[in-house]
């Protein structure tokens, strides 16, 4: 007669997740490695959160805490967003000031970690990790490239959809002069072709602004091929600053654009 396997108790769980390079698991994995009712679980792992040895991002998602981030009270979010995503089944990239802050644009670092995704999700509150989950049609579509992280790879915008991003989503980014200001220092980075090809997941007005941008920040040698795409889609000028009147603004012939904001660059 083979011996019974005897379960793990709910420490045991997480030291064995851990030894094998795991630091998230679901409530419906928990339950059936435990083998235990679903009250007695929530008691479990209502203890190991009070020890804070695990964190609860998000409903039915929890997180192993190693002793280097309990002072954190979280993962950081690159280490285990992509498993969040991955169990969500949520296309998604981490974008805008996160993204430009991979690619050497550190200027000033982002309070909060920004991810694009296609539908509303709440900001996420993680000890002392915030997360902005932004809305962004075609996620799917924009170009990203899969960076190392201490507990995996996590998909980032490229420098050149993090322009465009940047651009399109000023508001999240702190505004025009902020955006300049990054684009500025990621422009480097950035490569003409590349460039070209991302605009194709963009609304052309972004493009406008963002070619007339970039030659305002010294990046000319970027726009080349951008410049030839706006000729060919732009049909109206768009103002630089979105919102803003417009109406006694000048207008940039090549971007089609009405100057109604300065663009400030903070180096």
């Amino acid at each position: 007669m083979k011996p019974v396997a005897e379960r793990p108790n709910a420490r045991d769980y997480l030291d064995r997740l851990a030894a094998s390079s795991r630091y998230s698991f679901s409530t419906s994995e928990a339950l059936q490695a435990l083998g235990i009712s679903q009250p007695a679980l929530k008691v479990a792992l209502g203890r190991l959160a009070r020890q804070k040895r695990i964190v609860s991002p998000a409903r039915g998602f929890y997180l192993i805490v190693p002793p280097e981030y309990r002072s954190l009270g979280c993962l950081p979010a690159d280490q285990f967003i992509p498993d969040l995503m991955k169990r969500l089944k949520l296309p998604y990239y981490a974008g805008l000031l996160t993204a430009a802050q991979y690619h050497g644009a550190a200027h000033q670092r982002p309070m909060e970690f920004q991810v694009f995704v296609e539908k509303p999700r709440r900001r996420i509150a993680c000890g002392g990790v915030r997360i902005e989950f932004i809305v962004r049609k075609g996620v799917a579509r924009v170009p990203v490239q899969n960076l190392n992280t201490p507990r995996g790879s996590i998909a980032v915008s490229t420098p050149e959809a993090t322009a465009i991003d940047l651009i399109g989503y000023q508001r999240h980014a702190g505004g025009l002069s902020q955006v300049a200001t990054v684009l500025a220092e990621l422009a480097e980075r950035i490569d003409a072709k590349k460039l070209a090809l991302a605009a194709e997941t963009a609304p052309v007005r972004w493009l406008q602004r963002l070619g007339y941008v970039l030659d305002q920040v010294g990046a000319k040698d970027k726009t080349e091929n951008l410049k030839k795409l706006v000729r060919e889609r732009a049909h109206e000028p768009v103002p630089l600053l979105p919102g803003a009147p417009h109406s006694k603004a000048s207008r940039n012939a090549d971007w089609r654009i009405y100057v109604n904001a300065n663009v400030e660059v903070d180096l």
